[in-house]
């Protein structure tokens, strides 16, 4: 392998590993150290980590939440059944588990006012490379109009991936609203990509991104926060071809960065370019209600270099732990859990405004942009070590926070915050 890459060692196949994040020495371990001391090492390290709601109340957001989590939803997701059972690669495997995959496509579809949804892929990063991949395979051009209020990691996701097939990715800026600009599109491309609400929390129109896609006979692709949903007209319906996102919110905890779960719909008319996998209710020989794993080409097992996507598995776990939590909440609670996070939000930025600070002026849900007179990262660091996570830096602007709150976060929690933020400018 070092030989077809041109490499000499390992070394050199781990040289783009930042070096501050290696293992700089070898682990302080004498030969023959007993199983004991060796778990008791690795549990002093685990116990440096600051925990959400156990050490830290967090008000950064940034795609991943901190959200309430049933224990009914907990333990049912932990069923032996469901932890086994991994991907649905054959169509025989177990019925309970293609029933709740299929609930769970129709739920996100539900929510995304889309036609169809997939069984899940690996992160919303994930699932907007293949939405992008699928648009380019239907259009065939290789030019991408990316709204500047994409995740960032996201953008740099997208960014290896068209490195990779020679695509153009052009940014549209985001001006002092935090919403795209988008009067420069011009010429035709394949997608055009926005996301409702944005990385900054601002909820864009998705009628200007539909009318710039239609200019440019593009796809119209939306990254889409699940929650918002609940309170904000689905983007389905507002024109979207293909809308994904990132199903952390539904029942998945934060465990330090994953694993995590990419939302996929779609409308019907990309039935067959969709990837990963796809559950169908059918009746067997005897008339009964069946699932099966369905409407997929083969290019995506067996001939890659003529599939649009090559992504042959889902998260089923973390796909059936949606499903449950969203049953478990029903439409009224999935509601009032929206509604809690707008509000959390919005008292938040009112008790920053009184402070004179100048957050966000376009419409938003539960994320938003608040600018102070000192640099961002001595508040983060000052906070910190008071108990609070003050939200996101955002990159070449020092004195912006990128800030969230959820239905989790009380209003003494939220009053205390404001009140330390008021200490350090």
């Amino acid at each position: 392998m070092l030989g077809d890459l041109g490499m000499a060692s390992l070394d050199d196949l781990f040289a783009h590993v930042p070096p501050g994040i290696k293992l700089q020495q070898p682990l302080p371990f004498d030969p023959g150290k007993s199983e004991f001391d060796v778990l008791e090492w690795f549990s002093g390290m685990a116990k440096r980590n600051l925990a959400a709601r156990r050490d830290l109340v967090i008000f950064a957001g940034g795609g991943a939440y901190d959200h309430d989590i049933s224990a009914a939803a907990r333990s049912l997701g932990s069923q032996g059944a469901f932890v086994t059972a991994y991907t649905p690669y054959q169509p025989e495997v177990s019925q309970g588990v293609l029933e709740a995959v299929f609930e769970y496509q129709t739920m996100v579809a539900r929510i995304f006012g889309t036609d169809v949804a997939n069984a899940s892929l690996y992160d919303g990063a994930a699932a907007l490379v293949e939405a992008v991949n699928l648009a380019v395979g239907v259009t065939g051009r290789n030019r991408v109009l990316v709204s500047g209020g994409i995740n960032p990691a996201y953008l740099e996701t997208l960014a290896t991936f068209g490195a990779g097939r020679s695509l153009t990715l052009e940014i549209a800026v985001t001006n002092n609203r935090e919403a795209t600009e988008w009067e420069a599109a011009a010429g035709a491309a394949a997608a055009v990509v926005v996301g409702y609400p944005n990385y900054f929390g601002t909820i864009e129109d998705l009628s200007q991104a539909r009318a710039v896609a239609d200019s440019l006979g593009a796809l119209l692709v939306v990254v889409a926060d699940p929650i918002a949903l609940a309170m904000l007209e689905a983007p389905g319906s507002l024109g979207a071809d293909i809308v994904v996102g990132e199903g952390q919110a539904l029942g998945i905890p934060l465990s330090f960065g994953g694993p995590y779960l990419g939302l996929f719909g779609a409308s019907s008319r990309y039935l067959r370019h969709i990837p990963g996998r796809l559950v169908g209710e059918t009746v067997d020989a005897d008339g009964r209600v069946a699932f099966v794993t369905t409407l997929r080409t083969r290019e995506q097992d067996i001939r890659r270099e003529k599939a649009t996507s090559n992504v042959c598995t889902n998260q089923t776990l973390m796909a059936i732990q949606a499903a449950i939590h969203l049953s478990w909440l029903g439409k009224s609670g999935f509601r009032e859990v929206s509604r809690k996070c707008y509000n959390s939000a919005h008292y938040l930025a009112s008790l920053l405004e009184s402070l004179g600070l100048t957050v966000t002026s376009a419409p938003f849900f539960r994320e938003f942009v608040v600018e102070l007179p000192v640099p961002a990262q001595k508040v983060r660091d000052r906070l910190l070590g008071q108990g609070f996570l003050a939200g996101l830096g955002l990159k070449g602007r020092p004195n912006h926070l990128l800030l969230t709150a959820t239905e989790v976060h009380t209003r003494e929690e939220i009053d205390s915050f404001s009140d330390l933020i008021a200490k350090e400018i």
